[in-house]
This record gives structure tokens, sequence and C-alpha cells, in this order.
């Protein structure tokens, strides 16, 4: 029998995805980092959830985006790019959302994998001096 290594089959991992609204809602206020894709938001998950290994991810995809077909197979494109990604590279314990952007949809999947590889890298190392881009520095509201 031929091994799965020498076969050159590549494993995915299995996909524990976020169903309720205030699991969503729980993880608002966590790392955020954005792209043309997609924003993905990430928290530490409560000790309370612990029974759950691995990371849990959670997809919104808005109406604005296109009909039922068409989110869908957003949906389906951002599934298979976190599917994969190396084991390492979404740590155990944490919760991720990822709100697609229209982008997402028409992109070469090579950019989708690499977009969500420096998300997950960006949102696990922030910046040292917690400085942020120019472009996305906003005046403060009075």
């Amino acid at each position: 029998m031929v091994s799965e290594s020498e076969a050159g089959v590549f494993l995915l991992m299995r996909l524990v995805t976020l169903k309720a609204r205030p699991e969503f809602l729980r993880i608002r206020g966590g790392a955020r980092w954005s792209c043309s894709n997609f924003v993905i938001e990430t928290k530490l998950r409560p000790e309370a959830h612990e029974i759950i290994q691995g990371p849990r991810f959670g997809f919104t995809v808005t109406k604005a985006l296109g009909n039922a077909v068409t989110r869908n197979r957003i949906r389906r494109r951002l599934k298979s790019a976190i599917q994969a990604l190396d084991a390492s590279s979404a740590k155990d314990g944490h919760d991720y959302v990822l709100i697609a952007r229209a982008d997402a949809g028409t992109c070469a999947y090579e950019t989708l994998q690499k977009d969500l590889e420096q998300a997950l890298q960006r949102v696990h190392h922030p910046r040292k001096d917690g400085s942020r881009k120019e472009s996305r520095d906003r005046p403060a509201r009075s």
C-alpha cells in the first residue's frame, strides 16, 4: 500500500466553524487586520470553551456581495484557503472571523492564500510600537 506522503496527497485540517451570533460578537474588539479580500478578527477563547481543541473560524459574507450563489462561492474559497494553510499558522485556543470583501470572489486563489497567511501573521504579531499605517490613521473624533 502506498503511504499518503508518497502519493502526494495533502491532508486538509478539519475546519471547526463558529455558528452562533454571540460567538461572532465576542470576537469583536480583538486583534484585527484587513486587506482587499477580507478582514480578519481574532481573540483568545475563554477557558470555559477549552473543551474544543484547535482554532475555530467564522465567516461573514454579506448580501451586498451578491446573490446566494456568489456568497457561497466566496465562503467556499475562504474555507478552502484556510484548510490549505500550514497547521501552525492558526493558533490553538483562538477564534477567528473572516469578513469577506468583494475581491474575495474574483482574485486569484494563490493571492487569497497569501493574504490569509499574511493576515494570520499580522494578527498574532502586531507592530511593537503600536503604530498603524499612515493610510489607516484617522483623525480623532471630538
